[in-house]
């Protein structure tokens, strides 16, 4: 029996014709990768896809100038961007990893390059960090430099599809408005060539952050020239829903601290 596709969806605000156009895109991006056979294990559909050339997509990140001149990266925990997280600790910087759906009071991984106790690769897995990793508070990061972020399809115009969850944007809302991420911070994803859609494809809401820089295993996409400058990004209170609020510790505290 084939195993269950996840929904990450279920507890996503917004407008319902917005909510149906990204399920249907993102059914149709998993199909074609699997189609293609582009997908590892354990498969595309409901997942940010581990795609074949993740680490040829890494190295071409790697030798842009924007990633030579981070010191701190706040990174995406799925499997598309391991071999990403892999080379920020082998070339010495700080990579900051969210715990899986904010789940936990201290909801980030903090990797130090020159404090693990494993390699690098071993330590930039989910797995690995929680033997790695210092679990911190978003009180405890500090500025970054690179957001990368996973993605299921990524346009030229900077928007981005996820896996329905929100997380991505609601982790990014979250360091903007504590001062992590300002307007000089860039924001890059890793996908293969079958997640580049059409500019125009992916509808976006107010909460949905445009990425900077596009980056496959055969080429980069600099989104910059056809977004503009990026406004700062906030909490969307409107758009989030009582259960998610509940499930994320720290949004919880920070609804309770306004009131």
């Amino acid at each position: 029996m084939p195993r269950p596709v996840p929904r990450h969806d279920r507890d996503a605000g917004g407008p319902a014709e917005v909510l149906a156009a990204k399920a249907e895109l993102r059914q149709q991006v998993w199909a074609e990768m699997r189609a293609a056979r582009v997908a590892r294990f354990p498969g595309a559909a409901g997942r940010i896809p581990n795609f074949t050339g993740a680490e040829a997509a890494a190295e071409r990140l790697r030798g842009r100038p924007e990633w030579q001149a981070a010191r701190t990266v706040k990174a995406n925990p799925d499997a598309a961007q391991w071999p990403v997280r892999q080379r920020g600790l082998e070339d010495g910087k700080t990579v900051y990893m969210a715990v899986p759906r904010l789940a936990a009071p201290e909801p980030f991984f903090a990797l130090d390059p020159a404090h693990l106790a494993e390699p690098p690769r071993k330590a930039s897995s989910i797995s690995g960090a929680s033997r790695s990793a210092r679990r911190v508070e978003l009180a405890a990061l500090t500025p970054v430099d690179l957001v990368v972020m996973g993605s299921v399809a990524v346009a030229a115009d900077g928007a981005r599809l996820g896996k329905g969850g929100g997380f991505a944007d609601l982790e990014f809302a979250l360091a903007s408005e504590a001062g992590l991420i300002g307007p000089d911070t860039v924001s890059v994803t890793t996908v293969h060539e079958l997640q580049v859609v059409p500019a125009g494809a992916i509808p976006l809401t107010g909460h949905d952050v445009l990425v900077d820089v596009i980056v496959t295993p055969e080429r980069i996409i600099d989104c910059r020239p056809n977004h503009g400058p990026r406004t700062a990004a906030a909490i969307d209170w409107a758009g989030l829903t009582d259960e998610k609020i509940a499930a994320i510790p720290l949004l919880t505290a920070l609804r309770a601290a306004q009131r």
